[in-house]
């Protein structure tokens, strides 16, 4: 069945581009308009993890946004979305977003988002964490954000990092209403296994 609206794909310079990309890949199978704005960080990562040019990901979005461009529809919270996932979310991402003080398309989208009462998941991609991580996950919480880190579900049983990969995209996505595929779910696609008292 054909899903429809917007969806804003951020893709920051944190190790875990996969994410974003594979963020892009189901927004296109689910019939979700993908609007994708990266960091300049984000396009190292890319080369380095993905071996991907930012032509190759950019081929996957449906509109693509130049992280510099402050002036871009999805700046405005008059251009209705379902909201904004940014996979992966760096520490640096993720506190700006958390202080309103935004310097680029990727964070003012974030924060447009928030203040519009939208969903705004972040799949925050940093360990160990220390306790101005913590603190600034707290305030981003408590503003309507989704903290999301991808942690691999181990009760899925994946058989690559590929299936961990879409487990936790999927998951992020779950967020938005969107059921996408390659989730393995708990109780439907996966039985308990019984423990004998």
């Amino acid at each position: 069945m054909a899903q429809t609206g917007r969806l804003i794909i951020g893709i920051s310079g944190a190790s875990g581009a996969l994410l974003g990309i594979r963020a892009l890949d189901a927004c296109r199978e689910l019939g979700v308009e993908s609007h994708l704005v990266m960091s300049k960080s984000a396009v190292l990562t890319l080369a380095h993890e993905a071996n991907l040019s930012v032509a190759d990901v950019a081929a996957r979005a449906d509109v693509v946004h130049k992280v510099g461009d402050v002036g871009a529809a999805i700046a405005s919270g008059s251009f209705r979305t379902l909201g904004m996932i940014i996979a992966p979310c760096s520490v640096r991402t993720m506190s700006e977003i958390a202080t309103g003080v935004t310097s680029t398309l990727l964070t003012r989208a974030a924060d447009v988002v928030l203040k519009e009462r939208r969903r705004l998941v972040l799949m925050v991609r940093e360990t160990p964490l220390h306790l101005g991580h913590l603190r600034t996950m707290t305030a981003l919480a408590e503003m309507g954000a989704v903290i999301a880190p991808p942690m691999p579900a181990f009760y899925a049983r994946p058989a690559s990092i590929e299936e961990m990969i879409d487990q936790s995209v999927g998951r992020a996505l779950d967020a938005f209403g969107l059921d996408w595929a390659p989730v393995k779910r708990w109780g439907e696609d996966l039985k308990a296994i019984r423990i004998d008292s």
